[in-house]
């Protein structure tokens, strides 16, 4: 089983539709009992609230299904569970070591790192810019394919 956790700082907007948009992949291609996934947030701002109406409105238009979600903050505990520990931002890619103490075994990414790129996923709370979220997080996603697409291959 590989275990993925997307993150970013609240788990209402950026983390939460990099999530669901996987999940619907990871269904999409048969892979439940292979990949698993979840979101978390780096604060503690947004712990217990839904997904951002702005994620639920581009996921719908999108055809992506709304997964049953509360906001949670990551945990020191996270870095033991998940093979891969993705943040949208080079402030989640801090927080994130700080919370779990570092990055000893590299699990850490930003997820456009996965696309061969450095720059970070805006933040739509501030931006309110959905639909270039959705296309970033495409993307990242796109390479990440590639990356566990490999992994899975080499482990059949």
């Amino acid at each position: 089983m590989i275990k993925v956790l997307f993150i970013c700082h609240g788990n209402i907007c950026r983390s939460t539709m990099a999530q669901f948009i996987f999940d619907y992949q990871i269904k999409q291609k048969g892979l439940e009992d292979v990949i698993e996934t979840d979101s978390a947030a780096t604060s503690r701002e947004e712990i217990g609230n839904g997904p951002h109406y702005g994620t639920v409105n581009k996921l719908r238009e999108t055809g992506i299904p709304i997964l049953k979600h509360r906001a949670v903050q990551m945990t020191k505990s996270d870095y033991d569970r998940y093979d891969y520990l993705i943040g949208m931002d080079d402030w989640n890619i801090r927080n994130m070591s700080r919370i779990t103490g570092g990055d000893p075994e590299g699990k850490m990414y930003k997820l456009l790192e996965f696309a061969g790129k450095s720059r970070d996923i805006a933040d739509p709370w501030y931006t309110g810019n959905f639909d270039d979220t959705y296309n970033d997080i495409m993307e990242g996603l796109e390479g990440l394919w590639r990356v566990l697409s490999a992994k899975l291959g080499s482990q059949s």
